[in-house]
Parts: structure tokens; C-alpha cells; sequence
């Protein structure tokens, strides 16, 4: 009893002292949010202005060439006015604040899209810690592995099971879910200063619409016509996405470790400009999928145009394959093209600087040998 009475009073003093502690925690908390509030107001204030200043800047710069051109005056900067140098100087310092502001950005809270006020109200969705922000990335990289390696095992096992309409449905239900899940987490990775932009953004909400009219659609004459090939098309897919995140990681990995790319860019569907090495082991698995998608598009089109075909899911599928082959071959041929240019543009920078070294120096070795003749 003894010894369980002193238990008690230790207990009874270090309860004391967490609440005392609990109380300053509390407090620190209350300060925090009300400085957040605070110094977020000030920072959109601040940002606001100079967005102003910059349009006016380049109001200036517009107005000051219009002059020049009416009065015939030259616009070359080696006769640039104090008042032009000024406006350069102003303008650098502008930039140099814009990428101040947006460093700073990451410490303050954003507001969240429409897409996350429709679905999680206005309970903001931003991580200020860094650690924090690293951890969900990775969760999110892990959660895309794991589920398309479950896809991957399931679509291997309904190749060689007979059609069964509720397994069927279970996987389409799993692809609705992994879909809708990944545009939830995406949404919020934007939030945190993750750059999905474009077309990859848009992708996983109409394979979120085209996978759930592929879970409502019935167990008919048209759906086993095309079961075979979709379960086909998965498993390929599931393959190339599990290649793609293996190869995406290790270039963001470099180029994390280079300063080229931020901590919380992630690896997504597609093909990227900063995805270089490995170019050209990626790209057929890339495009043969996309051209899938077409034959997948034509043969819904071919199965739509059957007599006894009377579900509206045929065509509306018909239609998603052919935009989710458009878009994604688009913005892939678009991607690559523009490195590829790139690439040979600096060849060709490289090979003039080289040509006019050479020129200066045979210049100058002629100039040499005539002194000394």
C-alpha cells in the first residue's frame, strides 16, 4: 500500500507538471494561428503591390519604347537614358522580390482550389513544416506503388479467369477509388507547392470518370466483347506506370540532389522536360500504351455500331479513349519535340562559340607572325 501510495504521488506531481506545461503549449498554439493569420495578410498585401508595380513597370517600358519609335530615337540600350537604366535596375530588383516571395510562400498557408472546397470544405489542407511536407509525398509515392502492384496482380489474375462480373466489379471499383484518391492527394500536394500542372492534372479525373463508367456498365453482349482487351490494357498499364515511377525517381533523385528541382515535385503518368536520361527506353512503352488507347477508342466505336449494342456506356468510353489518347500523346510529342530542339539549339550555340574561338585565334596568331615578319 505504501509503495502504491508514493506510485499515486508521483503521479499526482508529474500530472501538475504537464498541465502547466499543457497550458504554455496551448498558449504558444493561440499565438502561432494568430501570427499566421497575421503575417499571411501582410505577406498578400505585399505581394499584391508589387504585381502592381510590375504591370506599371511594364506599362513604363511600353510607353517609353512607343516615344522612341514616334520620334525615330534608336532603342538600342547603349543609349539608354538615366531614366531607362533606372527602370532596368527597378525591374531586376522586382524579379529578384519575386522569387524571394515565392521562397517565402512555402511558410504561409494557400488557399485551397475549388476542387478540395467541393470536397473537404474549408478546412485548409496546407503543411507548413518541411519534414511534414517531405513525409506525405512520400506517402503519396508509396501509395501509387502499392496499389499498382496490386493492380497489377489482379489484372494478371482476371486474364485467366472466366468472365465473372462481381470480380469484374471489384476491380473497377478499385480503380475508381485509387483515381478518385489520387486527385484528392494530388490537389493537396499542389496546395503544398508540388508543380502538377496541365494536362497530367486533368488526366487522373477523366480515368476517374472513364473507370467508373466501366463499373456501371452491365454484364451484357458489349461488355464481354471488350472485357478481354481492358484487362489487357490494365496489366500493360500497371507495368509502364511501375517502369515510369522507378525511372521518374531516380531523375528527380539527380536532379534534387543538382538544385534543379524541388523537394516536392513527385513522379506522375506521363513524360516530363526534365525527364532526359533513359529517353529513349521510356518512350516506346510510353506511346505504344497511348496508341492502345485509340485501338481501344476505335474497337467501343466498332462494338457501338452493332445492332443489338443498346448501352450508352460504349460510347461515352468511346469517347474518354480517344481524349485520354489525345491529350496524352499531344502533350508527350509536344514535350519531347521542344528537347529535342533544345538540344540541338545548343549544339549549334556550342559549335558558333567554338567556330568564332577558332576565327579570333587564327586572327590573332596571323597578327602575330606579321610582327615578326
Amino acid at each position: 500500500m505504501e509503495n502504491f501510495n508514493q506510485d499515486w504521488k508521483a503521479f499526482e506531481n508529474d500530472l501538475d507538471q504537464f498541465q502547466a506545461k499543457h497550458k504554455e503549449y496551448v498558449r504558444k498554439l493561440e499565438e502561432v494561428e494568430s501570427m499566421k493569420k497575421k503575417y499571411s495578410q501582410e505577406f498578400n498585401k505585399l505581394k499584391k503591390k508589387l504585381t502592381d508595380i510590375q504591370k506599371n513597370a511594364k506599362k513604363l517600358d511600353f510607353n517609353n519604347d512607343q516615344k522612341k519609335s514616334e520620334i525615330g530615337e534608336p532603342t538600342s540600350p547603349n543609349k539608354e537614358s538615366s531614366g531607362d537604366l533606372n527602370l532596368n535596375l527597378i525591374n531586376e530588383k522586382i524579379n529578384e522580390n519575386f522569387h524571394y516571395i515565392r521562397h517565402v510562400s512555402d511558410t504561409f498557408p494557400r488557399p485551397n482550389g475549388l476542387y478540395l472546397k467541393i470536397i473537404l470544405g474549408g478546412i485548409s489542407v496546407s503543411i507548413l513544416n518541411n519534414e511534414e511536407k517531405l513525409n506525405y509525398k512520400e506517402e503519396y509515392e508509396k501509395f501509387k506503388l502499392r496499389i499498382t502492384m496490386i493492380c497489377l496482380i489482379l489484372s494478371f489474375l482476371l486474364i485467366f479467369i472466366r468472365s465473372y462480373r462481381t470480380l469484374d466489379a471489384a476491380f473497377n471499383f478499385l480503380l475508381v477509388w485509387y483515381y478518385c484518391t489520387l486527385t484528392i492527394r494530388e490537389s493537396i500536394l499542389v496546395v503544398n507547392g508540388s508543380e502538377i500542372k496541365g494536362w497530367w492534372q486533368a488526366h487522373h479525373f477523366i480515368t476517374t470518370v472513364c473507370t467508373a463508367i466501366l463499373l456501371i456498365w452491365p454484364d451484357s453482349e458489349s461488355y464481354q466483347l471488350f472485357r478481354q482487351q481492358f484487362i489487357w490494357f490494365s496489366f500493360y498499364l500497371s507495368i509502364v506506370q511501375v517502369l515510369q515511377y522507378y525511372y521518374q525517381k531516380g531523375c528527380l533523385y539527380r536532379l534534387r540532389a543538382l538544385g534543379e528541382k524541388q523537394d516536392m515535385d513527385t513522379t506522375i503518368e506521363g513524360f516530363q522536360s526534365w525527364m532526359t536520361k533513359g529517353l529513349s527506353f521510356l518512350l516506346p512503352f510510353l506511346f505504344f500504351g497511348y496508341f492502345w488507347e485509340l485501338y481501344n477508342s476505335y474497337v467501343l466505336f466498332t462494338i457501338s455500331q452493332m445492332d443489338n449494342c443498346h448501352e450508352w456506356q460504349v460510347m461515352a468510353l468511346c469517347i474518354i479513349f480517344l481524349i485520354l489518347f489525345l491529350g496524352n500523346f499531344v502533350t508527350t510529342f509536344v514535350v519531347v519535340r521542344r528537347k529535342y530542339s533544345n538540344r540541338i539549339s545548343d549544339k549549334i550555340r556550342r559549335i558558333k562559340s567554338t567556330s568564332g574561338a577558332l576565327k579570333y585565334l587564327r586572327s590573332f596568331s596571323d597578327k602575330q607572325e606579321e610582327k615578326t615578319l
